[in-house]
């Protein structure tokens, strides 16, 4: 099916570049979410560059008819920049002040803390290089379906069992399924062979041959992974870490999985990935600029966590 699937895109990509004779192609679509298939497309060579909308599924018309609005009705001109993404990240949804969610740890009985903001990420970035497993909520939503440094849950690559933990024990899903990549985007070709920037997870490529078994964690079987490369418009507080990351481990790479389990949609309130952190195996959320551990939690939060059971 796959190769079908490939076969087909391909086709189509063929019949549009001579229609158009463009050497620029965006993709939208359900289809267009196949990342593998985009990879196949862009090695190709048709096109030197291919854009993927990240809310590639039908859930992105809203996006389409609101810039239909803008542009057509309220007459206002496109003015694309080929050099930088200008949907700066697809973080369109909504965000939480640090005082709501206070509020809500407060109200929850949680035990937190609430660091100065470069030991936030200090000892975010210490805790995954110590093999924990971290709940990161922060800034507002992605639109899409991909995780992208908002609602993610993050973890160290280069430690080879945490695909099957996090599969496991916290995500409750089957534990052959591989997780995403997010790397600095200026050192992503030093780690991946990548032939244009993948800001929203849309493409898959090639894991660098000497880099595979430092990144175990994201390699899928064949040597590839399927790739967000995290530039400096996009995600201010995401790079920062994945920087702190990098100086403390000398690797700029975090598995990066959506922040939800199987069957639920991506949390999106403070208090949904509370509540989350509550079911699974997280070690440490940090929600907005506040910290809570697991070890530190009252016992009602630890019995919540044991007594959950995946369907």
């Amino acid at each position: 099916m796959q190769v079908v699937c490939e076969e087909a895109m391909l086709r189509m990509a063929r019949r549009a570049q001579a229609a158009t004779g463009s050497k620029n192609l965006c993709l939208a679509g359900g289809v267009a979410l196949n990342c593998v298939g985009n990879a196949h497309v862009l090695r190709s060579k048709l096109f030197d560059r291919v854009w993927v909308q990240p809310a590639a599924g039908d859930a992105g018309g809203a996006l389409g008819a609101a810039l239909w609005a803008w542009h057509h009705r309220q007459d206002k001109p496109r003015e694309p920049d080929g050099e930088r993404d200008t949907q700066l990240g697809s973080l369109l949804g909504p965000a939480f002040s640090d005082e709501e969610i206070g509020a809500l740890l407060k109200a929850r009985g949680a035990v937190y803390r609430r660091p100065a903001r470069e030991e936030l990420f200090e000892e975010t970035a210490r805790a995954l290089a110590e093999r924990q497993v971290v709940g990161w909520f922060n800034g507002r939503m992605e639109y899409g379906p991909r995780a992208l440094g908002s609602r993610s849950i993050l973890a160290d690559p280069r430690d080879p069992s945490m695909r099957t933990r996090i599969n496991l024990r916290t995500k409750n899903r089957e534990a052959f399924r591989p997780f995403a990549p997010s790397v600095l985007a200026e050192k992503a070709n030093d780690w991946f062979e990548l032939k244009e920037p993948s800001p929203y997870m849309s493409l898959t490529v090639p894991v660098r041959e000497n880099r595979r078994a430092t990144l175990p964690a994201v390699t899928h079987v064949d040597g590839s992974a399927r790739l967000q490369t995290v530039g400096p418009e996009a995600n201010p507080d995401f790079r920062d870490l994945l920087r702190e990351f990098d100086r403390l481990t000398g690797c700029p790479v975090l598995i990066n999985t959506s922040f939800n389990v199987r069957g639920e949609p991506i949390v999106n309130t403070p208090e949904e990935a509370y509540d989350c952190f509550l079911r699974t195996d997280l070690d440490r959320l940090v929600l907005g600029s506040f910290v809570v551990e697991r070890k530190d939690q009252p016992k009602t939060g630890e019995a919540c966590a044991k007594s959950f059971t995946p369907d």
